[in-house]
């Protein structure tokens, strides 16, 4: 029987890739750069500011003026994170759904909590949340399960009783490796390029509402 419902945040629970993309084009426009489509940014909103940087000015960490660019698009970020982000689809429906059900649910992501708590009260959410696991929450995060499992253990139910609902690889191997059943978002920001078959997902979705014909009345 399924108790629980988890979700990844970016590109699964919300559509932050707007938001996102104006910050690291406000970092571009401080280096006199002209912006990028938002086409280009969206497949990589789930990545954080490290995947977008890479696509932004193709630097890594490593890079010395790295630490600089990326204080300027987080900072942007912190102070416009809900401005054009909403929920994805019937998201919406689905939690009343669930909440109607009985069915606990709550967020893991690799968000840090500076951003992750912020955006879900904006959205209206945070407070109907069971858990709000974010990427800094535990030593590790995804794809490791550790924050899967340290969800489970605020909830209170078992990884066997969860779905985690993501759109990226790593939520899938985080997903197998805690002992849940992970379904892809195929609605979420996934890469033209991505062999989803190959993720060892236990189902995938189209819209949020699918999810419900993988938890038996």
């Amino acid at each position: 029987m399924i108790k629980a419902v988890l979700f990844d945040l970016d590109g699964t629970f919300a559509d932050t890739a707007p938001d996102l993309a104006a910050a690291l084009n406000h970092a571009r426009a401080a280096r006199h750069l002209p912006p990028l489509p938002i086409d280009v940014l969206r497949p990589q909103a789930s990545h954080g500011s490290r995947g977008l940087l890479k696509v932004g000015f193709d630097i890594e960490p490593e890079h010395p003026g790295y630490d600089t660019l990326r204080d300027i698009f987080l900072d942007y970020y912190a102070n416009n994170i809900c401005v054009q982000t909403q929920l994805f689809g019937d998201t919406a429906e689905l939690i009343d759904t669930l909440e109607q059900r009985g069915i606990k649910w709550g967020i893991v992501t690799n968000k840090p909590h500076r951003f992750t708590v912020p955006l879900m009260q904006a959205l209206g959410y945070a407070g109907r949340a069971s858990c709000l696991v974010s990427g800094d929450t535990c030593a590790h995060a995804k794809p490791h399960p550790e924050p899967l499992l340290k969800a489970c253990e605020i909830i209170g139910v078992s990884p066997a009783q969860c779905l985690y609902l993501g759109d990226d690889l790593r939520d899938m191997q985080a997903a197998n490796a805690s002992g849940m059943r992970g379904i892809i978002a195929n609605y979420g920001y996934i890469s033209r390029d991505a062999s989803v078959e190959n993720w060892k997902a236990h189902g995938s979705v189209d819209h949020p509402t699918e999810l419900l014909g993988f938890i038996p009345l």
